[in-house]
């Protein structure tokens, strides 16, 4: 599923943008349009060779306007990117590890870039300690088809990035019960009152 996520003040640089033809049409969608529309992005494009064409026929406008004002949203930084939001467990990786650290704060930066640039880590965040009973300060997920794979993933990139020093414990996942992308609209659709 495609899904954009949405965000009022995200920093960095766009890291996916919609391409827009030639003398594209500025775009004029009424306010209840435009937010019928967020809406859309966040449940996901519809399957289809031409997604926004159909969220075009829902909103009663054409496809060129959708593609403009997503693109004008984009460079005012409120879509930040259009990404997939991938269902592992549906594709057969069902070994969902986090990774929590107990990392020295002053290692942190380091640690953590190298940590996030590994292609197996998924993700990579820091967090609060919360003393005397949780320790850990960062996490990181790693997803493989069997839990054996996994465990051997988190000790090779312990041995590569010499963490053997580093206390650290694997939390396997056991259920899924929900996994989406951000949500910022709290109005639903006309497709949804029905």
């Amino acid at each position: 599923m495609m899904q954009a996520n949405l965000t009022e003040t995200q920093p960095g640089p766009v890291q996916s943008t919609l391409p827009m033809p030639p003398g594209a049409p500025e775009a004029s969608l009424t306010q209840e349009q435009q937010r019928q529309l967020r809406v859309y992005l966040e449940q996901g494009l519809p399957l289809s060779p031409h997604p926004y064409r159909e969220i075009a026929a829902r909103l009663a406008t054409g496809e060129a306007q959708i593609m403009t004002q997503i693109k004008q949203w984009q460079e005012q930084s409120l879509i930040r990117r259009l990404g997939l939001v991938v269902k592992h467990r549906q594709l057969g990786y069902r070994a969902n590890a986090m990774v929590v650290w107990d990392i020295k704060d002053t290692d942190m930066e380091h640690i953590a870039g190298q940590l996030a640039a590994r292609p197996e880590v998924s993700l990579c965040y820091q967090r609060p300690r919360r003393l005397p009973h949780w320790h850990y300060n960062l996490f990181c997920m790693i997803h493989g088809k069997d839990r054996s794979a996994v465990l051997e993933q988190i000790n090779l990139l312990t041995r590569e990035l010499a963490l053997e020093h580093v206390n650290k414990d694997v939390l396997f996942s056991y259920k899924a019960f929900k996994q989406q992308g951000a949500r910022y609209s709290q109005r639903k659709t006309a497709d949804d009152r029905a």
